[in-house]
């Protein structure tokens, strides 16, 4: 885990250390940081990277398991995921888990988000380091992914799939409920 961050200007300084994927990906933060209390930053923070962890999946079995676009997107969308679960699926989808330091960084980070989320206070200083958190989470998801897939959930997606043949909609429909997908 990094370093404590102990100001504002602390976490900006963070943020721009960041990759050029995960700054574009978080590109509102320093405005959100400028401009209003932490507690709203950490909102956005993990409003992106539960997307980013949707993309992730969604990426993971259209790449890795050549499942049809339009089916993969409408059952990881519409799928709804625990914690424990998403682990799990991950791990599932990739043939890997998650490195265990950005394990600890969104497990820091997402302690302080559950305390906010019901009503409780927390410090600036609690709440600067959980948003800092988050951007190492991302950081070592796309480093993982990028080094493994060739994938950056945290970024860019164009072109991630390339040109292979997918399978037909039936068959990603086996595949993704044998893979723990929720389907309907």
């Amino acid at each position: 885990m990094a370093k404590s961050v102990k100001t504002k200007k602390g976490l900006l300084k963070f943020y721009n250390q960041c990759c050029p994927e995960v700054k574009t990906y978080f590109s509102y933060l320093p405005k959100l940081i400028n401009d209003f209390p932490f507690d709203v930053c950490l909102a956005y923070c993990f409003a992106r990277l539960e997307l980013g962890q949707n993309m992730a999946l969604y990426c993971g079995v259209v790449k890795m398991h050549r499942a049809d676009v339009k089916v993969a997107r409408g059952v990881v969308s519409t799928h709804n995921m625990s914690r424990k679960a998403f682990l799990e699926l991950y791990e599932t989808v990739f043939d890997f888990k998650i490195p265990h330091s950005a394990g600890q960084a969104l497990k820091t980070a997402e302690d302080t988000r559950d305390v906010v989320t019901h009503g409780k206070p927390a410090s600036k200083d609690r709440l600067r380091n959980a948003i800092a958190r988050s951007l190492e989470y991302a950081e070592a998801i796309n480093k993982q992914l990028e080094a493994k897939c060739g994938l950056r959930p945290f970024g860019p997606l164009k072109g991630f799939a390339g040109r292979a043949k997918k399978l037909d909609g039936r068959t990603t429909r086996f595949m993704l409920k044998g893979m723990g997908f929720n389907l309907s």
